[in-house]
């Protein structure tokens, strides 16, 4: 057992003194910084959580007034500005900011990253893309490297985007290997337009080499190998699919469909779709098979298919594939069963959309990259019923 040193007992109160000394000191200068800021500027704050810009905006414009040496304020006031939407009053805010001789460089620096987020806000592309890139090996650059790459993705300049966001990847340890794949698959498309098949080949293995998961470059290979006339080949690359991303197989299931036709081979097509929907149970898939059995093999196991899907999981849009397969089947009740069929499509309408995970945005059409918020590949496969 440790023996008690009593020296101990002396040292206690100096501890507690230099605990309330230190206190004291760290209470003083909070005091001293908050008397320094002008009482404007927290009005401003109050504004600002009370929701009320145009007043937050005031109150910032005597703040920065009553101390024009602050640039906290000043960046406060611009960002408000650029919420607002009035850019040009930042810009302007920002400019003059720049025009000070006695600035020091890392607080220039501060003020370019704010005057090129103000040229980004205007769609000022070119001049923000400049101050973005002046800012490379400051604290800035991988915010700088964010815009950068918004900037490239909006102006299409994919082969920049892709220097970009491995750079990113790089210095954040954030992967970009999903939006990397995409932007070879965009750069695919223009190589296809351009009837450079060889280059779009390589582009589309660029992008599985990205990500193998990367669903889009699978589809478009085989796409490629379907217009070239070589059926074979492309149901052998579509069907790499339910490895990648089973829910995305419903994306090609008309496509696999038509080249087995095209090969003489219907049946194995349509057994293979009924096999992918006895797995996944996907819902544009169901259709899918639906119509195919319906022209291949007639309404009798169109009507046993769609019967066995409402039990599963009921549906307006499966009734109406009944009530189609029943009117083939009991054409003396025709009449009855097409009212009844009117009647459910009105009720169905055109409610299905996919919606964008990242930011609720509905599409009636499916888009690898959201057309609201960018995000690539954030709407689901299959669509869901609007609200």
């Amino acid at each position: 057992m440790m023996e008690f040193e009593y020296w101990w007992l002396l040292a206690l109160p100096l501890f507690f003194a230099l605990g309330w000394v230190a206190a004291r000191v760290d209470i003083n200068q909070l005091l001293s910084e908050s008397t320094t800021l002008p009482a404007a500027y927290f009005k401003g704050l109050n504004f600002l959580i009370t929701d009320q810009h145009d007043k937050a905006i005031e109150a910032f414009v005597e703040a920065v007034e009553a101390n024009a040496d602050s640039l906290e304020l000043h960046f406060a006031l611009g960002s408000l500005f650029r919420r607002r939407g009035e850019v040009d009053r930042a810009i302007h805010l920002h400019l003059n900011l720049l025009d000070r001789k006695e600035l020091p460089e890392q607080q220039k620096l501060a003020v370019m990253a704010e005057l090129a987020q103000d040229y980004l806000k205007a769609g000022l592309l070119d001049r923000a893309e400049e101050l973005f890139k002046s800012l490379d090996g400051s604290r800035y650059k991988q915010p700088a490297l964010r815009s950068l790459l918004e900037i490239y993705v909006r102006e299409r300049e994919w082969e920049r985007a892709i220097k970009c966001a491995t750079e990113l990847e790089r210095i954040s340890g954030i992967p970009f290997r999903k939006e990397i794949a995409q932007y070879y698959c965009e750069m695919a498309v223009k190589s296809i337009l351009n009837n450079d098949a060889h280059t779009a080949r390589y582009e589309l293995d660029m992008a599985l080499d990205a990500n193998k998961a990367c669903v889009r470059a699978t589809i478009m290979l085989g796409d490629m190998e379907a217009a070239a006339g070589d059926h074979k080949a492309a149901i052998a690359i579509w069907k790499r699919i339910e490895y990648q991303d089973a829910e995305r197989i419903s994306l090609v299931a008309a496509k696999l469909l038509k080249s087995y036709r095209a090969l003489g081979q219907s049946e194995e097509g349509l057994n293979l779709l009924a096999s992918y929907l006895e797995s996944y149970k996907l819902p544009t898939l169901q259709t899918v098979v639906y119509e195919a059995t319906m022209a291949e093999k007639g309404p009798e196991p169109a009507a046993k298919l769609a019967r066995t899907e409402l039990a599963r999981k009921p549906s307006l849009q499966t009734l109406d594939q009944l009530l189609q397969a029943r009117i083939a089947l009991e054409p003396q009740d025709q009449q009855e069963t097409l009212l009844m069929q009117q009647t459910i499509r009105r009720a169905i309408g055109n409610r299905n959309v996919y919606c964008c995970d990242q930011c609720g945005f509905k599409a009636k059409n499916y888009h690898w990259q959201c057309p609201a918020c960018n995000a690539w590949e954030s709407l689901p496969s299959e669509p869901t019923e609007a609200l």
